[in-house]
């Protein structure tokens, strides 16, 4: 995690990445907070989950076929808010599978699956918040 922290230091300014890493770890434990507190079951949600990633991927191929032509700002704002909606989401769903007592919950052989899947929401969320947030070095 350092190493990648690192890497993304150079790329953005530290002042940024470090407010990015503040928003992520308050999300992560609010997230977390949410899902031990709560009686919504967000794992059985799959389906909005879904369609918010497929939601995403169109976002996606129209930055593609637009971005050449042009930078738009606020299209990749919209990309980057859609994402970092979606891993908040996809954490929260996580961790409730991870944690059980829901519809659907991780068998104990599961659990090293569930901490990497933990972890890529975590990495996806900050990297989200990134491109939200981060001004890129001078």
């Amino acid at each position: 995690m350092a190493c990648m922290l690192g890497f993304i230091s150079s790329f953005y300014n530290t002042k940024s990445v470090v407010l990015c890493i503040g928003i992520t770890a308050t999300v992560c434990l609010c997230v977390t907070i949410f899902s031990f507190q709560s009686k919504i079951d967000i794992t059985s949600f799959q389906g909005l989950l879904f369609i918010l990633c497929m939601v995403m991927f169109f976002c996606a191929i129209v930055m593609g076929f637009v971005v050449p032509f042009g930078y738009v700002p606020w299209l990749h704002a919209v990309y980057a808010s859609i994402g970092a909606v979606v891993f908040t989401m996809f954490l929260a769903f996580d961790t409730q599978l991870l944690m059980g007592n829901k519809q659907y919950a991780m068998s104990p052989e599961e659990y090293i699956f569930a901490t990497l899947s933990l972890y890529l929401d975590i990495v996806y969320l900050f990297t989200f918040l990134l491109q939200l947030f981060g001004n890129g070095r001078e």
